[in-house]
């Protein structure tokens, strides 16, 4: 579409805000360099477009400013996809005689597992806020772990997989805290979530050797007895150790 004066384009660039700023596609690359980019608010997204070299505004949307707005122009959504004013840019759209284009860009999407991240940072400041959580020990949490456990325990036999889904988030909330309160611990016994998730990383790694590491396996009983004899030696390296 050509950029003339008559013509009226509105891209609206979304990108996830769990991966680090300037990490966008190609596509999206081009149209900041090409286009004006115009956001809410300040961030370390608009810091990273200007630094390479794109014409950044922020300031609150205008939105009949932004639709007599002539040429073309990139809206970067916030955070959390500016939903509220794109239907309000979409009611205004309705009235307007002349046409205005409006188009998605996806710069980026979250990766498999991007919503962890989130939970961490809820249960970190759950347990800066929440008095009961405050109070909260290793100890004082281990009869939930079991609870918690027994409950996704229970939905599986059942069959009720809804359910599964809310109890296995509850399981990571004990999880998430413990790690949690491990990061408070003196240092000998200090450890974190990333610390746990690095550990289960080089235990899968270890013990499934026949997918990591090129061993040949011919049946299930091979996989089986393979996890056991490394389970084994790693029980006896513990046991060894000084």
């Amino acid at each position: 579409m050509s950029d003339s004066t008559e013509s009226r384009r509105i891209i609206f660039l979304v990108t996830s805000p769990r991966l680090p700023a300037g990490l966008l596609t190609a596509e999206a690359w081009d149209l900041v360099r090409k286009y004006p980019v115009l956001a809410a608010e300040e961030s370390s997204q608009t810091e990273a477009l200007r630094h390479a070299g794109a014409d950044v505004t922020v300031g609150e949307p205008d939105i009949p400013a932004m639709v007599a707005r002539p040429g073309t122009f990139v809206w970067l959504a916030g955070p959390a996809g500016d939903q509220d004013m794109a239907r309000a840019l979409g009611r205004k759209l309705l009235l307007e005689p002349e046409p205005v284009t409006i188009e998605l860009c996806y710069g980026s999407w979250d990766p498999p597992g991007a919503r962890l991240l989130d939970a961490v940072t809820v249960t970190d400041r759950l347990r800066l806020e929440d008095p009961w959580k405050r109070q909260q020990t290793h100890e004082s949490l281990a009869q939930y772990m079991l609870e918690e456990a027994q409950e996704a325990h229970d939905a599986i036999k059942a069959g009720n997989f809804a359910n599964l889904r809310e109890e296995l988030g509850d399981v990571l909330l004990q999880v998430l805290l413990h790690a949690r309160l491990a990061e408070e611990r003196d240092e000998a016994e200090r450890f974190t979530v990333d610390d746990v998730a690095g550990d289960f990383v080089d235990k899968m790694v270890r013990r499934n050797p026949h997918v990591f590491s090129g061993v040949t396996v011919t049946s299930i009983e091979d996989i089986i007895t393979n996890w056991r004899l490394i389970k084994q030696a790693e029980k006896e390296g513990r046991e060894g150790r000084p």
